[in-house]
């Protein structure tokens, strides 16, 4: 089976009482593919020092080959500074200038690209200039065989985007996924009107490619909101209460979890059901990448594993 691609940043979150827990959204995604049973890939870049070395095996460690993790000479490994509210809820101090910025394009990214059945992106990894290797990844799995299943995970950080960069991005992607916090500053930025977040989603499908098929809203403790193209009454699922330790990775698990059900034939409540559960699973552990079981996900979500 031919493997779903997280591409973009990897790196270590650095936690308050010091912990460092390998992360990055497209790493995250990545590792909840692989957890539910698909064949997926991290692409990134680590430093040439020991925390990229020590990255490289915490990424082996939790079953992902390090293979398209690529080595820079020149810039550091990736590092987050994590803080968490009241209620768990993270906010994040991106070190800038760091490998993964410096994602090169090779044969080897090329002929992955050809062979993937979905990437996922995101803004935050397209941040630097230096680098276009995420937009040709996306644009050569549009012609080989990601197909439908190119995912712009939005995820807003500080001020990494911009109203050209958001266009762009979402002209590329098939598939959206979107907190219903980020809903609102994304319209902002590129002038889509609306106070529900249906009116918001509307011009979302009108802003994006004709491509475009689903877009997903998070909402945290309220579930999750699917839309089928344009105009169209969403599915709505509410969410589920769990004691949560922190909600990193939460919506990285969630992007996973949708396009892996929905890469298998299952329907769209289906789907979005299974992602809200397992995700809220990810909420009861500390870090983005805990050890989940697909088949008591799926029996609490009243789903077939």
């Amino acid at each position: 089976m031919n493997p779903i691609v997280g591409i973009g940043e990897v790196l270590w979150d650095v936690y308050p009482d010091g912990r460092k827990v390998a992360g990055g959204a497209p790493f995250n995604f990545a590792f909840h593919c692989h957890q539910l049973g698909h064949p997926a890939v991290i692409v990134s870049r680590v430093g040439d020092d020991d925390l990229g070395r020590e990255l490289r095996d915490r990424v082996r460690a939790l079953g992902l080959s390090d293979e398209h993790i690529q080595t820079d000479p020149e810039h550091p490994t990736g590092t987050v500074r994590v803080k968490l509210d009241a209620r768990a809820v993270p906010t994040y101090t991106i070190t800038e200038n760091v490998a993964w910025d410096h994602l090169a394009w090779d044969d080897a990214l090329a002929g992955l690209a050809h062979r993937a059945r979905g990437v996922c992106f995101g803004t935050l990894g397209q941040r630097a200039d230096s680098s276009d290797a995420i937009v040709r990844f996306v644009q050569s799995a549009a012609n080989g065989g990601a197909g439908a299943y190119r995912v712009l995970d939005v995820n807003l950080r500080q001020h990494y985007y911009s109203p050209d960069l958001l266009r762009a991005s979402l002209w590329r992607a098939p598939v959206v996924k979107v907190s219903e916090e980020e809903l609102e500053p994304v319209c902002t930025a590129l002038g889509i009107p609306g106070n529900t977040v249906a009116e918001r989603v509307r011009g979302v499908f009108r802003f994006s490619s004709a491509e475009t098929r689903f877009v997903y809203v998070t909402r945290g403790a309220d579930g999750a909101e699917g839309y089928y193209e344009r105009d169209t009454e969403p599915v709505r699922v509410p969410g589920v209460s769990v004691r949560v330790a922190d909600t990193v990775g939460a919506g990285d698990a969630f992007t996973a979890a949708v396009l892996c059900l929905t890469a298998e034939g299952r329907s769209m409540r289906d789907s979005l059901r299974f992602a809200v559960h397992y995700a809220a699973r990810v909420c009861e552990h500390a870090g983005g990448t805990p050890r989940i079981s697909r088949a008591e996900v799926a029996r609490a979500a009243g789903c077939a594993p």
